[in-house]
């Protein structure tokens, strides 16, 4: 049987033996999962590797005081930003085994150039993702209002980028108004991202309600690597798809992030924004002043046109009427000397044409009352034949029942009739009726 061991007398076993078989230093590329800051100035670490969420491996590591200052100090001056977790880094470190604390790393140095570099690749690799999928032009394809007067921001109220974006706006010279709102919002730092992204959201369901037509994102200047939220591509995709445009004007210079390169517009900063947006309102001023003078020396060119034609068609005016004066002054006297020359003529003639007419009226006149004094005799002779008194005297009668005649009713025997004569009336019964035979 094996001799037994105490625990502590393996563990310097291994320790030894890591001493003796690996190398004083590594680089080792991992990324920061937790970091810890002791009141002494040391940085205590866990380090791990994932491959997609699943953590692969794990170590803690420390860095001490003294190199922390000197590593973290470098690392901030070139990347702009301060150690913290979820950030990938290149560092140089030495594996330690302790007899009480068991394996761990202790840090000598941080390369930032690495982890600047990985951030880049990360961001190549996202913005290859949204072109291949056609989203880098996605946004641009709306067109910007003229005149944005209904703004939707998202920002920080109490971030300096947003006032100085709002004190431009309001403090014009021109004296534009524009109506904007602001939706909150987180700027950097974990989460950020989704910050913006449900601030898109509010906007995109108060769209309708509240006619936003145009959104712009600002921020307001910071180190390079307070920006990596831009860089996110599900932000990308959200401001890609954003079906109203979305200028942004996060405040940096040396390099656009991708939420810039998604968006309908970049501007470098807050302010830059606000001025775009006013240059709007100027551009569409001054088209309208000048279609305005394009239209006032239109109509001078139509009126002065039209003045010459008045003058020209009064001048004509005047000249034919002149000529119709002169005109009308000749044949009114032609036509006086005509009526005098008729007027002589017509004189002995209707002297002469009267006597005649008198004679000619006088014979119609006679021929006239003959003709009617003749139709007067054979109208009164008929009018004797009809008279029933002259039936009487040739020794007709008439004889009626009830007033009427009796051929033009049905008699029977019994009733009363009455007979007029020339001179009598008689009544009588009738007791009996026969026909005559016709």
């Amino acid at each position: 049987m094996q001799q037994a061991i105490s625990l502590l007398e393996l563990n310097q076993i291994i320790k030894g033996t890591l001493e003796q078989q690996l190398a004083p230093n590594y680089w080792i590329v991992a990324e920061i999962g937790e970091l810890k800051m002791a009141a002494q100035g040391h940085a205590y670490l866990e380090l791990v590797e994932k491959s997609g969420n699943q953590v692969r491996a794990k170590i803690r590591a420390n860095i001490w005081q003294y190199s922390f200052r000197t590593i973290a100090g470098r690392f901030q001056a070139t990347t702009g930003q301060a150690l913290k977790v979820g950030m990938k880094i290149l560092a140089l470190a030495t594996v330690t085994f302790h007899e009480l604390y068991g394996l761990s790393l202790n840090i000598k140095d941080i390369d930032p150039n690495f982890t600047l570099g990985e951030r880049a690749r990360i961001r190549q690799e996202i913005i290859d993702r949204l072109t291949h999928q056609g989203m880098m032009e996605m946004n641009k394809r709306f067109e910007l209002p003229l005149v944005p007067q209904k703004v939707a921001v998202i920002s920080s109220q109490s971030a300096a980028g947003y006032g100085d974006f709002i004190q431009q706006l309001q403090t014009n010279r021109y004296g534009y108004s524009v109506h904007h709102r602001l939706f909150q919002a987180t700027l950097q730092g974990e989460g950020a991202a989704k910050t913006i992204i449900y601030a898109l959201d509010q906007i995109e369901e108060l769209s309708q309600e509240l006619g936003f037509n145009l959104v712009v994102i600002i921020r307001g200047g910071g180190a390079q690597m307070d920006l990596d939220c831009f860089d996110d591509y599900d932000l990308a995709m959200a401001i890609a798809k954003f079906p109203i445009p979305i200028i942004t004007g996060i405040g940096h210079e040396r390099d656009e992030t991708i939420a810039d390169l998604v968006a309908h517009t970049k501007v470098k900063t807050p302010t830059a924004v606000a001025e775009f947006i006013l240059s709007g309102f100027m551009d569409f001023e001054e088209q309208v002043l000048s279609s305005m003078r394009q239209i006032e020396r239109y109509t001078k060119q139509i009126l002065q046109w039209e003045d010459r034609k008045l003058i020209d068609s009064e001048s004509k005016l005047k000249n034919i009427s002149r000529q119709q004066l002169l005109r009308a002054s000749e044949t009114l006297s032609m036509k006086i000397a005509q009526i005098k020359s008729i007027a002589s003529n017509q004189v002995n003639f209707n002297s002469y044409q009267i006597e005649k007419l008198a004679l000619n009226l006088k014979k119609e006149s006679i021929s006239v009352i003959n003709s009617q004094l003749k139709k007067i005799d054979n109208l009164e002779r008929s009018i004797k034949n009809l008279d029933p008194a002259s039936f009487f005297k040739k020794g007709y009668t008439r004889s009626e029942v009830l007033g009427k005649p009796i051929h033009l009713q049905e008699i029977q025997a019994g009733d009363e009739m009455i007979t007029y004569t020339n001179k009598q009336q008689i009544n009588s019964t009738i007791n009996q009726i026969s026909s005559h035979g016709k």
